[in-house]
């Protein structure tokens, strides 16, 4: 069964003006949906690999075929990295932005000490980021990590689950941001959906 681009979860314009509406546009109709596309593009000759989810197909990267292997790391790390974006994120005042509460706070504080302290090195992590990729905060299935991979490389990859990941290819944020990635970086936080990330949490920990 061939992988389709999910719809946004808001209106195009709903993370302004944090995220303008042409990036939104752009970013989601053209690249997420270049990724699905080349995706299904690679695993034509693979019948058995299209009834795996996302998530399967990237935890067992290693054991696709050498001649589509690198295609889908990059478009399916691409499809599943941009679909868990949209859903980490909601408009500023309305479910997106502020600080986490309940048992994800108390994880991050655990793994960093502090709020504070998490926003410095997810931070660190995307600005020193060379060239295109993603920070992430992931669960390695006993504690909560921050690092950044290189282009559409997910976690998964590594058996680890993603809870949040901001993107910092170009493609996300030159448009309102220009070569300014700190200033994206820190924006950015203004439209985290902490529920979202909290629901992502829990169920990494859970196992399923």
């Amino acid at each position: 069964m061939a992988f389709s681009l999910p719809n946004l979860p808001y209106p195009a314009e709903a993370l302004e003006p944090v995220i303008d509406k042409t990036t939104m546009e752009v970013h989601h109709g053209r690249h997420h949906k270049a990724y699905v596309d080349n995706l299904n593009k690679a695993l034509e000759s693979a019948a058995d690999l299209q009834k795996k989810s996302i998530e399967d197909l990237l935890k067992n990267i290693k054991t696709a075929p050498e001649n589509i292997r690198t295609a889908v790391q990059n478009n399916g790390g691409g499809h599943a990295n941009h679909s868990m974006f949209w859903e980490i994120m909601a408009s500023p005042g309305k479910g997106g932005g502020g600080e986490p509460g309940g048992e994800l706070k108390t994880a991050i504080d655990s793994a960093f000490t502090s709020f504070a302290e998490f926003k410095n090195k997810l931070k660190t992590a995307a600005t020193g980021r060379f060239g295109s990729g993603w920070a992430w905060l992931a669960w390695d299935g006993k504690a909560l990590q921050v690092y950044s991979t290189a282009n559409q490389d997910s976690p998964l990859m590594q058996g680890h689950t993603p809870v949040l990941g901001i993107d910092v290819w170009e493609h996300a944020y030159y448009l309102k941001y220009q070569n300014k990635r700190p200033d994206y970086v820190d924006a950015w936080w203004g439209v985290v959906n902490w529920k979202a990330v909290a629901d992502r949490l829990t169920k990494a920990r859970s196992g399923k």
